[in-house]
């Protein structure tokens, strides 16, 4: 099992629970070095004086703020020391508000929450309480030396710990142009919005994340491992023509698109059963899914 990020305590009302961090986040970003294309040497980065063009000892440089223009403030270790937030090891749960109140863009970093072996009873004592309340606990925590806003959730058997941004690390909706105006101002029916939920409907599946890949990543390294078994010595594949994009039009008939997208989703479908007879006057939206179905289409 993967080494703990921080061990301390949730801490809400009175209780405290013992509990581990851990990282739910797993990078799988390939990562590539810097050569002289000349003799495959790798390229150092130098930290380089710009007004003599020397390169500086690391024990020479220091952290700037540059408060005004041209100007700087001078900050060495024990300023940050000066001002760092206590690190309480606690979880400290200040308000619990309602999950779907929090807009997404807030939530950052997942982390898992796993209990010490004291602290199992009143995990799961907060875990069930969370589920059932549909309620998020916000707390501040401090993890390694920065402090975080978090919201502590339930899902299944884990508690989750989720960093949060704080408000004034987000953009105001107001810097965007955003389309607010009532629906009649860009000429939306309700026949379109219904086709539009239909469209959804048709297209819902159970969520299933293994399904889904960085099919970029995966070429990418397929590529690589061609490229290595071949000593490098493979010709590139020929990129397919770009066909010309048609010319830009205002007008736009959404039920139109609607219609088709619902026409290639049902194509795309297997055929699970026959059809039924419509001797009862109701009309069916979808067809019942079979395991053989569910596989195919997760292929």
């Amino acid at each position: 099992m993967a080494r703990p990020t921080w061990k301390g305590n949730i801490s809400f009302g009175l209780v405290n629970i013992g509990v581990e961090l851990y990282p739910m986040e797993k990078r799988k970003e390939l990562s590539f070095r810097l050569l002289d294309s000349r003799n495959n040497a790798r390229i150092r980065y130098e930290k380089v004086n710009d007004v003599t063009g020397e390169e500086v000892p690391w024990d020479q440089i220091v952290k700037g703020y540059e408060f005004d223009d041209g100007n700087f403030v001078l900050l060495t270790e024990k300023d940050f020391e000066r001002v760092a937030v206590e690190a309480t090891k606690t979880v400290e749960i200040e308000d619990f508000v309602d999950a779907d109140q929090i807009p997404y863009a807030y939530f950052d970093k997942p982390y898992v929450l796993v209990p010490s072996k004291n602290g199992q009873k009143p995990y799961v004592v907060l875990r069930e309480a969370l589920k059932k309340s549909g309620k998020v606990g916000i707390a501040k925590v401090v993890i390694r030396t920065r402090q975080y806003l978090a919201a502590v959730f339930s899902q299944g058997e884990a508690l989750y710990l989720c960093v949060l941004r704080f408000a004034d690390e987000l953009k105001k909706l107001k810097e965007f142009d955003l389309p607010d105006e009532d629906l009649g101002a860009y000429k939306v029916s309700q026949k379109e919005i219904d086709m539009a939920i239909q469209l959804v409907d048709t297209m819902s599946a159970p969520w299933k994340p293994e399904q889904y890949h960085d099919e970029y990543s995966e070429a990418l390294m397929k590529w690589i491992e061609k490229k290595a078994a071949a000593h490098g010595q493979v010709s590139l594949p020929e990129l397919p023509e770009e066909e010309e994009e048609p010319a830009a039009t205002n007008i736009v008939n959404i039920m139109d698109l609607l219609k088709k997208s619902m026409q290639e989703t049902e194509k795309r479908k297997p055929s699970t059963s026959p059809a039924r007879k419509s001797g009862n006057g109701s009309n069916s939206k979808s067809k019942p899914k079979t395991k053989a179905s569910a596989r195919k289409r997760a292929s």
